[in-house]
């Protein structure tokens, strides 16, 4: 059945709200990860794992909350959940670029309140900053049909894929010209600007729920984690989470090492890198997806082969144009994966759910980098440097036969009818 309010002429503008929102966080955590917080935590002398677990206790915070943020949703609306998320990625940034003012400038010391300072801040994203992408989702989830689910989802997320083209080449151009903490200070700035736009301009026609038990008392709400249909495509979020995230953040460290750079010189080869595998993301969901008509099956494991190709490709590149080489294989692998399982886990949940399932969906995107700085950054600096790529490869194997064989035909795909009337 069509929501009601598909053909609304507001709906493909909120659409690109919601597309840019997504894309400001896009942009400002590539330039985190690619250009400021690997060098910086360099220059003031952390060990490399310290990096990963800055990212890593934001991601548990990210996991444990946006189950409750989509949950919120679902009670409060969509507008003010995303608007308020886009606000607490703004402090997050915000404190960020103090804190590292503070180090650099040698008025915050000591390795471990470095540390904790770093990490504090960052958390703010996994605490409130989560808010953003389950309402974005769940809000697109209300508004779309059952077959243009898969595309819109793409389209949305793209946002985030955009950000990371940008954000590189602004990190390098910022970092070059106005220090390396300039691209901290933009993102808030932005991020605020953002949010304000949500709260005041973003199209909400669904009333929100005041009474919490019309929540609880949706069939299928409770324990929605461990049902039948959704389990399997949160499973191997997680997967392709860890898997992705050891790719990313032990990407920049091993471009550092093999290619003899550091600090601010770093992002001058690690800021267009993430471009190239950023547009490979645009090319799968923007070209490919809306042409291929793939089931969420499909994607799933189709998207597995190039991230496989990628970490291989990461255990023998010694040049600079393996390495980009790896990176868009990478790209290319997430930019069809994540909305095979997106898409698929929403249609498999009834529409007073989408809230829930896009909470979920986002929490377990998040999971894998809990444990990114153990199987990435620390076996990378203390047993050897080439085996994180070797284990994601592996785990790559798995998920491809996962979710080939381990997924049952039709669960999280269009009703036939609906498709065809579609078409």
């Amino acid at each position: 059945m069509i929501p009601p309010d598909m053909s609304r002429p507001d709906r493909r503008g909120a659409f690109f709200l919601l597309f840019f929102s997504l894309m400001a966080i896009g942009a400002g955590n590539t330039m985190l990860i690619a250009a400021v917080l690997p060098p910086l935590t360099r220059e003031i002398g952390l060990p490399d794992w310290m990096a990963g677990a800055v990212f890593g206790l934001s991601a548990l915070c990210w996991s444990l909350m946006s189950p409750f943020w989509g949950g919120r949703s679902n009670r409060w609306g969509r507008r003010p959940v995303a608007a308020l998320g886009l606000a607490g990625y703004g402090v997050s940034m915000l404190l960020l670029f103090l804190t590292g003012l503070l180090t650099l400038t040698g008025v915050l010391t000591g390795t471990f309140l470095m540390f904790a300072c770093l990490a504090m801040s960052r958390s703010i994203f996994g605490l409130i900053g989560s808010g953003t992408n389950p309402a974005a989702q769940a809000y697109v989830a209300d508004r779309t049909s059952q077959a243009e689910r898969q595309s819109e989802i793409a389209f949305i997320t793209s946002g985030f894929s955009v950000g990371t083209v940008i954000g590189p080449a602004f990190a390098a151009a910022l970092v070059a010209t106005l220090g390396l903490l300039s691209p901290l200070l933009l993102t808030a700035i932005i991020a605020f600007t953002m949010s304000a736009m949500i709260w005041f301009r973003l199209p909400e026609d669904r009333a929100p729920v005041t009474d919490a038990t019309q929540i609880e008392e949706i069939p299928g709400a409770r324990g929605l984690w461990r049902s039948g249909p959704v389990l399997p495509f949160l499973i191997f979020a997680v997967c392709l989470s860890l898997t992705t995230g050891v790719l990313t953040q032990v990407f920049v460290f091993s471009v550092m090492d093999k290619l003899g750079v550091s600090g601010k010189e770093a992002a001058q080869f690690t800021g267009p890198a993430f471009t190239v595998g950023a547009l490979a993301v645009l090319l799968a969901q923007l070209v490919l997806i809306p042409r291929m008509k793939l089931k969420n099956k499909t994607l799933m494991w189709g998207g597995c082969l190039p991230l496989l190709a990628g970490a291989l490709l990461m255990v023998f590149a010694q040049d600079y144009a393996n390495l980009i080489l790896a990176q868009f294989c990478i790209g290319l692998g997430q930019g069809l994966a994540r909305p095979g399982f997106s898409s698929g886990a929403s249609l498999a949940v009834s529409p007073q759910l989408q809230g829930n399932v896009a909470g979920l969906v986002i929490s377990a995107n998040g999971m894998g980098f809990i444990i990114t700085p153990f199987f990435g950054l620390f076996v990378y600096e203390y047993v050897h440097p080439q085996l994180p790529f070797l284990f994601c490869a592996a785990l790559l194997a798995f998920m491809i036969l996962y979710a080939r064989f381990g997924l049952k035909d039709g669960v999280g795909e269009p009703d036939e009818d609906e498709a065809a009337d579609a078409l």
